[in-house]
C-alpha cells in the first residue's frame, strides 16, 4: 500500500497552506465579526446528520460565526474533504473511519464489520481515554480537529433484485454480487468480509447504477437506504447490520486554534449537542422504516447474524488492517461494550 508515502507528500505541501490560511483566518482580528464556517458533505439537506447540524449546531454558534452547509458533495468532492480542511479551502465536514484510514491506517478498526456494537458504545469508545492518541494524530499531522461522534446506523445489505432471486442468509449467498461500496481500501476489504464483490463508487451515483443494473446492490443504513429513495429501484433488504456506522465531526484545527476559549466551549458543546440530536433522531427512524419499507414492496428480513459475524471477523484476523492496529486497542473497546 502507498498511503504513508501519499501522506508525506500530501502534508509537505498542506502546512504551508494551512499556515498561509492560519495567517488569514476569518477569526483574526482584523476579519469580519462573523466569519463563516462552511461545512461540505455529501448527504443530502434531509439526511438526520445534516439536519441536526443546521437546527442544533448552527444556532448555538450563530453569536460568533455563521455555519454554511454544502449538501450533496456540491463544495467538495466526495473523499476530499480532510484534504480540503488540511489545506485551509474547507473548515469543516463529517467524515467517516474509512476516509481517516486513508491517511491513519489504524482508523480502520473503528470501520470493522461488528466492532462497534451500538450507537451508545460509539459515545463510549469516542470519549474513552483510548481515542486521545488517535484524535491527537490527526491534529497533529493532517490539521484537523475531531468534535464529536454522529451516528450513522447500523449498515444492511439492500439489493435490486427479489428475494426469490437471491436470499442473502450467509455471505456465502453475496458470492458474485456486486456491490456498491465506498472507494477506500477499509471499504473495500469490508466488501469483500461480507462476502460480495465489492463496486466502488460515489454515493451520487448509486441510484442511477441501481436504476440500471450497473451495481447489484448497495450497502447503507436504513434511513440512507429512505433519504436517497434507494428503495425506488431496489427490491430487498437483508438487516445484516455488518458496521455500525459513524462519522465524525471534523473541524479545521487551525480554524480552531484562533478561537477564544469561549467560543471553542461553544463551538465543542455545539457539536456533542448536534450529535446527541442527530442520534436520537436516526435511531427513532431506524426503528420505524422496515414498516415503511415493508410498506413499499420491499422484502426485510434477518440473516443468520452470527454465520456473517463469526465469518467477518476471522477476514479482519492477519489482514493488514488489523497489523496497523495498536496493541490492546480492540480488547478496550471490546470491554466499553460489555
Amino acid at each position: 500500500m502507498t498511503h504513508h508515502l501519499t501522506r508525506r507528500a500530501f502534508l509537505a505541501s498542506a502546512g504551508a497552506l494551512a499556515l498561509f490560511a492560519a495567517s488569514l483566518s476569518p477569526f483574526s482580528a482584523l476579519a469580519q465579526d462573523k466569519p463563516v464556517i462552511r461545512m461540505s458533505t455529501p448527504a443530502s439537506e434531509t439526511d438526520q446528520r445534516s439536519v441536526a447540524l443546521a437546527t442544533v449546531f448552527g444556532p448555538a454558534i450563530s453569536e460568533f460565526a455563521t455555519y454554511q452547509p454544502h449538501y450533496n458533495a456540491s463544495l467538495v468532492a466526495q473523499g476530499s474533504e480532510l484534504e480540503a480542511i488540511s489545506s485551509g479551502d474547507l473548515e469543516m465536514s463529517i467524515a467517516s473511519a474509512q476516509e481517516l484510514a486513508n491517511f491513519f491506517p489504524e482508523f480502520s478498526i473503528f470501520a470493522t464489520g461488528y466492532v462497534h456494537q451500538s450507537a451508545e458504545h460509539q459515545v463510549a469508545v469516542f470519549n474513552d481515554a483510548l481515542m486521545t492518541p488517535f484524535k491527537q494524530k490527526v491534529e497533529d499531522e493532517l490539521g484537523v480537529k475531531l468534535l464529536s461522534v454522529m451516528y450513522l446506523g447500523k449498515r444492511h445489505v439492500n439489493l435490486r433484485f427479489p428475494r426469490s432471486e437471491k436470499e442473502v442468509m450467509t455471505p456465502a449467498d453475496l458470492a458474485g454480487v456486486n456491490l456498491r461500496m465506498p472507494g477506500s481500501d477499509a471499504w473495500q476489504f469490508l466488501g469483500r468480509a461480507i462476502g460480495a464483490n465489492p463496486t466502488p463508487m460515489a454515493f451520487t451515483e448509486i441510484y442511477t447504477a441501481l436504476q440500471t443494473g450497473s451495481v447489484d446492490g448497495q450497502d447503507n443504513p436504513l434511513p440512507t437506504v429512505v433519504d436517497a429513495k434507494f428503495y425506488e429501484v431496489t427490491k430487498q433488504v437483508s438487516l445484516t447490520a455488518h458496521l455500525v456506522d459513524l462519522n465524525y465531526i471534523a473541524f479545521s484545527k487551525s480554524v480552531w486554534d484562533t478561537m477564544t476559549a469561549d467560543q471553542q466551549t461553544a463551538l465543542q458543546k455545539a457539536a456533542d449537542d448536534a450529535a446527541a440530536s442527530g442520534r436520537e433522531g436516526q435511531l427513532v427512524k431506524e426503528e420505524e422504516l422496515v414498516t415503511f419499507l415493508k410498506e413499499q414492496g420491499l422484502e426485510v428480513y434477518e440473516p443468520d447474524l452470527e454465520a456473517f459475524r463469526t465469518h467477518v471477523q476471522a477476514q479482519y484476523v492477519g489482514s493488514e488492517f488489523a497489523q496497523s492496529w495498536p496493541e490492546g486497542v480492540l480488547e478496550q473497546i471490546n470491554a466499553l461494550g460489555n
